[in-house]
């Protein structure tokens, strides 16, 4: 598969800004590849589709506020800085992005906040967005984080264009989220309502949870051709006892398990031993798939409808089968479905 037979026109107005009024409310496409057939459903009508003993795989990483606006000492100018991941607790050292980046230079301070008591300094350059910032504040740990989530705000793609809201400090996190460190939200979750967990919950399904902290590297664009050439981004990955025998079991038993999310996905497909069955993990990943690829755990998934040529739209693509996928996402078009983040939601069986 080459980088091209993931491209297709992608209307602006199909993109979404903001989400469902009600999470559960979003519509639902279903696709069957027994019968490739496609269904056109609510969200909520999901739990049709699962009986008892059936598995729910959900990534619970919370997402951070991770965008913060600083001002550069003597210019005073505006600069955005976007926190990917803490380095050394003890030294205060971020990865972050700056933009824009050309004013950014080692030894710079940048000031944050009405009081300037958070300072950054610039101590290193790691691409050409990227910079090592070492954060100053003369107080505890705690305090500093406490800080830093006061000064930051909900990271919203940047394809969103408005501004962030207070509804999306809630809205962009979905109702799982327990082990902060996300940078953006694993979005097929971000549709599951306490009242849907519940029903499942009733219906007897059962939940395993992982932890992918989601990075920015998922949406990189691809800029090869050959997509064995692309490296992906690592994103730190964490699967506990309780979710590997909750998955095991239901892999014994034959149960229809479902990764909530490409995250998901990628998540226990970077766990897999010599057997098949999930291991433990807890680490970093960089695994990227797409067409052909063989998925040992999950025999479903949820996903939102992704935009073209991204890694996200090649795992789809490898889950699905490309054809058929080709074939749902000209109806999504066709019918109106939103893409992305804030978007509709497609469950594959």
């Amino acid at each position: 598969m080459k980088l091209s037979n993931f491209g297709f026109e992608l209307p602006n107005e199909l993109l979404a800004e903001y989400p469902a009024e009600n999470r559960d409310e979003s519509r639902l496409m279903v696709l069957n590849r027994k019968e490739q057939t496609i269904e056109h459903k609510m969200f909520k009508d999901i739990i049709d589709y699962f009986n008892e003993d059936d598995i729910l795989i959900l990534n619970n990483t919370k997402v951070f506020p991770a965008r913060l606006y600083g001002n550069k000492e003597k210019t005073g100018a505006r600069i955005e800085v976007f926190l990917l991941r803490e380095l050394n607790e003890e030294q205060r050292l971020w990865d972050v992005l700056v933009d824009p980046a050309r004013k950014i230079r080692i030894g710079n301070k940048l000031y944050f906040g009405d009081d300037d008591t958070l300072v950054a300094e610039v101590i290193d350059n790691t691409t050409s967005r990227g910079r090592t910032l070492r954060f100053l504040y003369d107080g505890s740990y705690r305090e500093f984080r406490i800080k830093l989530n006061e000064l930051g705000e909900t990271p919203l793609p940047k394809y969103i264009k408005r501004d962030v809201e207070p509804e999306d400090e809630d809205r962009y996190q979905t109702i799982f989220a327990k082990n902060e460190g996300a940078v953006a939200a694993p979005t097929a979750g971000l549709h599951f309502s306490k009242h849907l967990l519940k029903r499942f919950e009733i219906k007897g399904i059962n939940f395993a949870e992982v932890t992918l902290h989601v990075g920015l590297g998922t949406f990189n664009p691809v800029e090869v051709e050959d997509l064995s050439k692309h490296k992906m981004d690592s994103e730190e990955l964490r699967i506990g006892p309780e979710a590997v025998k909750i998955v095991n079991k239901g892999l014994k038993e034959k149960r229809r398990i479902c990764a909530v999310g490409t995250t998901a996905i990628r998540a226990i497909e970077s766990a897999v031993s010599t057997n098949g069955e999930l291991n433990e993990f807890d680490g970093w990943t960089n695994k990227f798939i797409f067409p052909p690829h063989d998925f040992s755990i999950a025999n479903c998934m949820v996903t939102n409808f992704h935009t073209p040529k991204s890694t996200l739209l090649m795992m789809v693509s490898a889950f699905a089968g490309h054809d058929f996928i080709k074939r749902a996402y000209e109806e999504a078009i066709k019918e109106g479905y939103k893409f992305y983040s804030y978007g509709d939601a497609m469950l594959i069986i």
